[in-house]
């Protein structure tokens, strides 16, 4: 048996038929779901089994994950955890800056909560408009060294410099960095 995520070539339409969680797409079978391949020789039905694990989140869900990268008016963010289970689909999300008070949203490694507002043909966009979403964890970009929070802000216990960021109120309570 093998695995297939949604959208995989699995079979040919000239030796096989679409089965459940399958579609034919004119030349192939392709899977519609992430889960593992099927093939019923007798019938000559090819399927795939839902696998319970979360590969990408959906409208609604939490995501923890590391910021990838910044551009002028979003962020995108590679997602580790998916309502607290960990993934390594190694799927990222954007999250718009535009409407947001702050300068800079996030930097580039800053550990962030998210959550996700949609989910559509593989673009995933997310939010921190709510008190516990925003930076958990961060480092001093001036010395590299831990930060505290400080007001609205983070501050740096070695070299004094004060960073503005969207903190969540979680900030520095992250049990799974380690």
């Amino acid at each position: 048996m093998t695995s297939a995520l949604p959208g995989q070539k699995i079979a040919s339409i000239e030796e096989y038929e679409a089965g459940s969680n399958t579609f034919d797409d004119g030349d192939a079978v392709r899977s519609a779901v992430a889960g593992t391949v099927q093939t019923d020789r007798e019938s000559m039905t090819v399927s795939v089994s839902k696998t319970q694990k979360q590969l990408v989140a959906q409208e609604g869900d939490t995501v923890v994950g590391t910021v990838a990268a910044t551009m002028a008016f979003r962020i995108a963010v590679r997602i580790d955890y998916i309502n607290g289970v960990r993934t390594r689909a190694g799927v990222e999300c954007t999250c718009s800056t535009r409407n947001l008070r702050k300068r800079i949203l996030a930097l580039v490694g800053d550990v962030m909560v998210l959550k996700i507002l949609s989910s559509k043909n593989g673009d995933i966009h997310a939010t921190v408009s709510e008190p516990q979403l925003g930076v958990l964890f961060t480092k001093c970009r001036k010395c590299g060294e831990p930060v505290m929070r400080y007001r609205d802000a983070v501050k740096c216990k070695e070299c004094g410099w004060i960073d503005d960021r969207q903190i969540s109120s979680e900030f520095g309570k992250a049990a799974f960095m380690g």
